[in-house]
């Protein structure tokens, strides 16, 4: 079963950047599109970006577009997710999972356990 752990989090304030890591415990990592997640007090977890096992398809959540790029190396079985340009609207637990079928929509049964981000205004 793929385990996953995520890095990066951090207070940061409006305008600066982090970038998240997740790694997975198995090599069987390279299999599954990854995803990034993120939940905001009082709010539902919502769908960030996400890139198929090749790492050759991307898919954003409009309000990140052009600000946060998701990458792969599947050499070391990591996912990444540079975030640049933060505003205080993306302070979140962020998950990372694994899973399979549409990257917006499709099965992610492997969670990591979050990372915190909060942006400072």
């Amino acid at each position: 079963q793929v385990q996953l752990v995520e890095s990066g989090g951090g207070l940061v304030q409006a305008g600066g950047s982090l970038r998240l890591s997740c790694a997975a415990s198995e090599r069987t990592f390279i299999r599954y599109n990854m995803g990034w997640f993120r939940q905001a007090p009082g709010k539902e977890r919502e769908f960030v970006a996400a890139i198929t096992w090749s790492g050759s398809t991307t898919d954003y959540e409009d309000s990140v577009k052009g600000r946060l790029t998701i990458s792969r190396d599947n050499a070391k079985i990591t996912v990444y997710l540079q975030m640049n340009s933060l505003k205080p609207d993306d302070t979140a637990v962020y998950y990372c999972a694994a899973g399979l079928g549409s990257l917006r929509e499709g099965q992610y049964p492997y969670w990591g356990q979050g990372t915190q981000v909060t942006v400072s205004s």
